[in-house]
């Protein structure tokens, strides 16, 4: 047996103490959101109908980082410090003179990255004295994440499951139900948000927060929850980003490039963040790159804009990367990536030269899944295809160049649940969707009015 490492691993002292928060450090003045109605700068008032206010807080810190609670740093004891791996085998099968490296968070419990977040916002809601829980999910990882850590912390959980993965990923939805919450198929008749969009039955993420919010609205004993988009979110991630370095620094190595698929924000924020930092701060030269759909190109074709983050107009308006509130994305595999807007944290970076943004077209994620699945033994979810995809194309670029360079990529999830959708691909009946420029404009006809221009 070679002395060759596959796997870094670190030990349960070795978990965060603090998640990073990369607001302080961007360059000039934050946009602050905007209240719905009065189209003024939204302040933490704006949001404590729907949020706990520990959440709201970390929302709108500029403290550079934030105590982990003790209780939740216990939880993640279940399943952080996740693995990183050496891709050996992928980088034989490319013959490439690049090194490539994945960070792997299919050993949560859920076997995505979503309860970084989830256990967190449950303990403050908890703590808050909230009862029950509402949230949207789309392809299932969130939905079954909140579900898992509502049910640590005695809460109930009211889930609104987009139509097109409610129907392909039953799995998913089992999941959900197992660990005890409720779930919906969206739009459903149960709400005005559901009963105003029947006539896209096959959902978006858009119509469900719609659902969510609006339930959540109705009690001051139920929040609403949200797995991706927000800054609070983003930094419950961080944790992934910082193990990420001190496995690097085991393998003796820094990234020339770090990857990850990108739908609202969550998990490429989660990962990259902590890398980024260092580029800000330090001077490091790493790239970054998100990987999204070419159905739903948020960050490589949408405005920067102030939208709204959900169908119906009921949250604050964000300045983001958006393809229109009301856009609803064809029924691509990717359910975690079928989100019209972009976290305004990742939209910053975007619009401020620091992140590279690249689409990606389902038949060639699915082929990319497939090469790594043979090679490296994990089938990825449907999302960090898109990731996997790029890795190759950047190792291919190194090979081209012969160059020994450093690729890390998030594989945020396994795809264990995810069957249906490749068996779709090896029957050859997976569409190369695209977002037309009639779509784009369009979407961008109906953006709010009255607001101040990026």
């Amino acid at each position: 047996m070679s002395d060759d490492t596959t796997k870094y691993l670190l030990t349960e002292d070795k978990i965060p103490t603090h998640w990073i928060n990369i607001a302080p450090d961007l360059p000039g003045e934050p946009l602050p959101p905007l209240n719905p109605a009065t189209k003024e700068p939204a302040g933490p008032e704006d949001f404590l109908g729907i949020f706990a206010e520990e959440l709201i807080m970390q929302e709108v810190s500029q403290e550079p980082e934030i105590e982990i609670p003790e209780e939740v740093r216990e939880v993640y004891k279940l399943w952080r410090p996740t693995p990183l791996y050496r891709a050996r085998r992928l980088e034989k099968a490319l013959d490439t003179p690049a090194h490539i490296y994945f960070k792997y968070e299919g050993v949560s419990p859920t076997g995505s990255h979503k309860p970084n977040t989830a256990v967190p916002q449950a303990f403050a809601n908890a703590k808050a004295g909230i009862k029950k829980l509402t949230t949207e999910t789309g392809a299932g990882q969130w939905g079954s994440s909140l579900a898992f850590a509502c049910g640590l912390f005695d809460l109930e959980c009211e889930v609104f499951m987009v139509g097109s993965s409610y129907d392909s990923k039953p799995y998913r939805r089992s999941m959900i139900e197992t660990f005890g919450a409720t779930v919906h198929r969206s739009p459903s008749d149960l709400t005005e948000a559901g009963r105003a969009n029947a006539q896209h039955p096959t959902g978006s993420l858009g119509i469900a927060i719609s659902e969510a919010v609006e339930i959540a609205a109705q009690s001051p004993e139920v929040n609403y929850a949200l797995g991706s988009v927000l800054s609070h979110v983003i930094l419950h991630q961080t944790i992934i980003g910082q193990e990420s370095i001190l496995q690097m620094e085991m393998a003796g190595e820094e990234p020339d490039t770090v990857i990850a698929c990108f739908g609202g924000g969550s998990n490429f924020g989660g990962l990259t963040i902590p890398w980024l930092r260092r580029n800000i701060r330090e001077g490091a030269t790493t790239r970054f790159i998100a990987a999204e759909p070419a159905a739903c190109p948020t960050l490589t074709k949408g405005e920067y804009a102030y939208d709204f983050g959900d169908t119906q107009g009921l949250t604050p308006m964000m300045p983001m990367y958006t393809l229109g509130h009301d856009f609803v994305p064809p029924p691509v595999h990717a359910g975690g990536l079928r989100y019209h807007g972009a976290s305004p944290l990742i939209s910053a970076l975007v619009h401020g030269g620091m992140v590279e943004a690249r689409s990606v077209a389902q038949n060639d994620t699915f082929a990319a899944g497939l090469q790594f699945a043979r090679t490296e033994g994990i089938i990825p979810a449907p999302e960090p295809t898109h990731a996997i995809s790029v890795a190759i194309a950047e190792a291919e670029a190194a090979k081209q160049a012969g160059e020994e360079r450093v690729i890390l990529f998030g594989l945020c999830g396994h795809g264990n649940f995810d069957m249906a959708s490749y068996d779709a691909y090896l029957a050859g009946n997976l569409e190369n969707l695209e977002f037309s420029q009639q779509e784009m404009d369009e979407a961008m006809a109906k953006l709010p009015d009255g607001v101040p221009a990026i």
